[in-house]
């Protein structure tokens, strides 16, 4: 199976791991991440203004050349996966977004959310399937007891995303178990680190991120997962490095037996 791919500029720089172990591990799985053509940054943040348009249309580009290949859009990146899939309901769902924004780029065909947007974990969970990827495990992650942390990008808002429950969530969870692991359900799994205020509200984000830490600890976790470049960042910054924080992709490499591949 073929997926179009959208990395983003964070996958290009500081999260490189993010996106070289999802590489390597779709392929050992036996699907494609074909990187579509000339992506441009989906600029990080939703916007929020109803009028604002310019900062949308790099979303609208990438999910338009996946309907041109007849491909579902796969994302890794949390903050890119939650910019795509609303801009993708909008462009579905509000005509005035719609309109304007095909007036604008003047495509041979108006683009009116079409494409399927996947986060990588979807692909594993509702393609490949869970029971699958633990058959594919060679190195199964025994003895390890991993706390999944979402963050507050793959599962808000809810009715949008529909990515999992957001208040419950069990995909991560689900995930750690097909590795061999143990997951370690804690009550900040799907709290805010508050990775966008790091720089202006230090004291904060850093209470914040130490919250995180603490209730994935006291609850027997030896580490945490997550698909958010952000979330990592700032958990690794704020919270002391006490708990070591990886991404989902680096473990399911590992899992996989593909991970030396990618290091080399």
């Amino acid at each position: 199976m073929k997926y179009s791919y959208y990395p983003g500029c964070t996958l290009r720089t500081k999260a490189r791991d993010l996106d070289e172990y999802a590489r390597a591990s779709a392929t050992a799985l036996g699907f494609e991440l074909e990187e579509i053509e000339d992506w441009q940054c989906c600029g990080g943040v939703y916007p929020l203004g109803t009028d604002e348009i310019a900062t949308k249309l790099s979303s609208v580009r990438a999910l338009n050349q996946a309907k041109e290949k007849g491909q579902d859009l796969v994302t890794i990146c949390s903050a890119c996966h939650h910019v795509i899939k609303r801009v993708n309901d909008d462009m579905k769902n509000v005509e005035d977004i719609r309109t304007r924004a095909n007036n604008y780029m003047q495509l041979e065909a108006p683009y009116e959310g079409e494409t399927t947007v996947l986060h990588y974990l979807e692909v594993l969970r509702d393609r490949v399937g869970f029971d699958k990827l633990k058959e594919k495990v060679v190195n199964p992650l025994t003895g390890k007891k991993i706390g999944a942390y979402y963050g507050c990008l793959l599962l808000r808002p809810g009715k949008i995303m529909a990515f999992d429950d957001p208040e419950n969530p069990r995909i991560m969870e689900d995930f750690i178990r097909a590795l061999g692991a143990e997951p370690v359900i804690y009550p900040y799994r799907n709290e805010c680190c508050g990775g966008y205020i790091s720089l202006k509200e230090k004291e904060m984000s850093q209470n914040m991120c130490e919250k995180i830490e603490e209730s994935a600890a006291g609850f027997g976790a030896d580490m945490l997962i997550t698909a958010c470049p952000l979330c990592k960042y700032n958990l690794n910054k704020n919270s002391g490095n006490k708990m070591p924080v990886y991404y989902f992709t680096e473990l399911l490499a590992e899992a996989l037996g593909v991970k030396e591949e990618v290091a080399k």
